[in-house]
């Protein structure tokens, strides 16, 4: 019996330490490819202190802007796969960049999926200038002048662009697209007048709608965001069919062990459900939203193939 004992012991012990040297001796870099800032650098900094703690391990966030996403995408894909190089993913550039470029120098095969963090949804915010109160206003006025109304996003293919083809293809409306680069710049316009609609995730346009200076139409999801209650979803303002989210979520180089894989995954379920996390969560208006690497892979593969519908027939390119 108590050789029994010890045995079960030892291998406790051996399966413990096991798992610890499955961590790199590295500190783990979190990459994102997005600058300070935002709904996909928020994503990092809500899990990178708390993930620290509970992995017991050095974690830091390095921001690698450029490329669409791609310098950041490109470094991890050919990072080793030892869990000391995490790409920290924007779903516009997982799920739509390998339909709007030809020459992309990263796969969505180059990754292996950790988890879900946050998800976003979008806001259709305009300047107080257009005569519409409601989205119904909005999309008939639209309609009676095609073409004169412009609309904001954060440069070609990101989603707000994408995403208003997508509204523009189900209210069968035209708009003027005016890119920029980066929420900072579309916002500076948008506030003064210049550009009518901007269509994008809570954190670029909430303050301003709270303070009256942008009226918010629908919030493009299934409920009501919690900063905006007042603010109707697309589904009661009359246009069921157009939601639109962004999400946010970690992935391990491909080929990285599948039970470093497993303990990355389940850490990070522990870091979202701390009240630090869902308190900065929800101060930057996100949506803390954990999913496990196999319901990731399948969010992932669903949207490659929607959004490159909606790409090719809105016949968006960027190279």
């Amino acid at each position: 019996m108590f050789r029994k004992l010890a045995c079960s012991m030892l291998l406790l012990t051996s399966s413990a330490v096991a798992l610890a040297q499955s961590l790199p001796s590295r500190p783990i870099s979190l990459i994102v490819p997005n600058p300070p800032g935002g709904v996909v650098d928020t994503a990092a900094r809500v899990i990178g202190q708390p993930l620290g703690q509970i992995l017991k391990h050095t974690v830091v966030v390095d921001n690698r802007p450029g490329g669409s996403g791609n310098i950041a995408y490109q470094m991890v894909a050919r990072s080793a796969p030892d869990g000391a190089t995490l790409l920290v993913s924007y779903s516009a550039y997982h799920t739509a960049n390998p339909a709007l470029m030809t020459k992309l120098p990263w796969a969505p095969k180059d990754f292996t999926p950790v988890a879900l963090l946050v998800a976003a949804t979008n806001v259709i915010a305009v300047h107080p200038s257009l005569p519409v109160n409601n989205l119904r206003e909005l999309i008939a006025y639209l309609k009676k002048n095609p073409g004169k109304v412009s609309y904001a996003s954060q440069g070609n293919g990101s989603l707000s662009h994408i995403g208003t083809e997508l509204f523009k293809q189900q209210t069968g409306t035209d708009m003027l697209h005016v890119p920029y680069k980066g929420s900072g710049q579309a916002i500076s316009d948008v506030l003064s007048g210049q550009v009518q609609i901007f269509i994008t995730t809570p954190p670029s346009v909430m303050q301003h709608v709270q303070s009256g200076k942008l009226k918010a139409l629908a919030v493009a999801g299934k409920t009501h965001h919690p900063m905006m209650p007042t603010v109707p979803t697309t589904a009661e303002a009359g246009l069921p069919e157009f939601t639109l989210e962004a999400w946010v979520g970690l992935f391990a180089p491909a080929g990285t062990p599948p039970a470093l894989v497993t303990q990355l995954s389940e850490s990070v379920k522990q870091a979202l459900e701390t009240p630090e996390a869902r308190k900065q969560a929800a101060a930057q208006g996100v949506e803390v939203r954990y999913l496990n690497p196999a319901a990731l892979n399948s969010l992932v593969n669903t949207e490659l193939d929607y959004w490159q519908n909606v790409i090719k027939k809105a016949n968006i390119k960027l190279d």
